[in-house]
């Protein structure tokens, strides 16, 4: 038991290791300065629609699914690339570089620039039935139909927000007095999860998140996986959807301290996939906040088939924090992934604390 915690400890060392270094620089500074810029650079007309109220009904107006009237896609609003000059492009793309990783930017980038093979995917499928899509419904695909918004005034020591949406893109992060970065609901998808045909063939944006929950699922004992999978299918999409303010799922799955040591280290690597989707200050938040609630208490649920191209899901669910990972749609080749905090989405604890505090 005590070698087990050790490991355990380790393990959980080795993933705030790569972000801890960068714990004591905030990028709240980073963002303040890249969004005055980006907003500088607005006309009026396009400021009108990137800007709102810090306290707008609009900042916890988030979804995942297309852009378009509801109750078939999502109305949104905000700055779109499309609209921006090239020079307004750059500016855009280099505030998304503040709140996120190297690795976070491309997987943001590869899903919107996915848009343009989903709709050849679309196109070619209409072509071959001779017919619409399903319902008679069509949606845009563009890679530009990404929305900036900017939520206050943006400021070193401010409190402010800003946030990037689309299909299978939704970032918003929170600054409050210019120091704490809070960034979820924080959601990648992509269609297809496994591109098999054409010129980018093969490419898989999101398999961080996939390979190492399928290499834990496959290592579990019988009496282990009576515990880790969930009955029946797996589910038809993400519990939580764009559910604000969520609560904790019922409890399921296999606790941390159920795994061997192996197959620790497999779930701390797939945890350490999405916490290093971020900027490394909030990546360092993020492992700080899971390992003070008490890592142990984590626990991984699979739904669904193993075999990669099936239909499956998971999730991983602590004290503070769930990631659901789905992949059923379109045949078990479109997946939607999201990582939530219970008490910090959209900074609302923090912002709680503010407000108490009296300024």
């Amino acid at each position: 038991m005590k070698s087990a915690r050790v490991l355990l400890a380790c393990g959980l060392l080795a993933l705030l290791a790569t972000v801890s270094m960068f714990s004591a620089e905030s990028s709240g500074s980073a963002m303040a300065t890249a969004a005055t810029k980006f907003v500088a650079a607005l006309s009026p007309e396009q400021k009108q629609k990137a800007q709102f109220a810090f306290d707008a009904d609009e900042r916890t107006h988030w979804h995942f699914i297309p852009t378009g009237a509801a109750p078939t896609a999502f109305p949104r609003n905000g700055l779109t690339i499309k609209e921006m000059d090239t020079s307004q492009r750059a500016l855009a793309h280099a505030l998304l570089k503040t709140g996120l990783s190297q690795r976070g930017y491309l997987t943001a980038t590869q899903i919107m620039d996915l848009e343009t093979t989903l709709g050849a995917i679309e196109a070619a499928t209409r072509a071959a039935n001779g017919a619409g899509a399903p319902g008679g419904l069509t949606f845009v695909r563009d890679p530009e139909r990404y929305f900036f918004s900017i939520f206050g005034t943006p400021a070193p020591k401010g409190t402010w927000g800003w946030r990037v949406e689309g299909h299978h893109v939704s970032l918003q992060f929170t600054i409050v007095n210019g120091s704490a970065n809070v960034s979820t609901p924080t959601f990648f998808g992509s269609n297809p999860a496994e591109v098999r045909e054409g010129p980018k063939k093969g490419l898989r944006v999101l398999g961080f998140e996939e390979d190492p929950a399928r290499t834990l699922v496959t290592s579990l004992t019988a009496e282990q996986r009576a515990k880790a999978v969930l009955p029946g299918d797996a589910p038809r999409d993400i519990v939580t959807m764009n559910k604000y303010p969520i609560d904790p799922l019922a409890p399921a799955g296999i606790l941390m301290n159920d795994l061997d040591a192996k197959q620790k280290q497999v779930l701390t690597s797939l945890i350490q996939a999405y916490v290093d989707q971020m900027a490394p200050d909030i990546a360092a938040e993020r492992s700080a906040r899971l390992k003070k609630a008490g890592a142990e208490k984590i626990g991984f649920a699979w739904g669904g088939e193993t075999e990669r191209g099936k239909k499956h899901y998971y999730r991983i669910q602590g004290p503070t924090f769930l990631i659901e990972y789905d992949n059923t749609q379109n045949d078990g080749n479109h997946v939607h992934s999201v990582w939530r905090d219970f008490e910090r989405d959209f900074g609302r604890d923090l912002l709680r604390d503010h407000l108490k505090s009296g300024h």
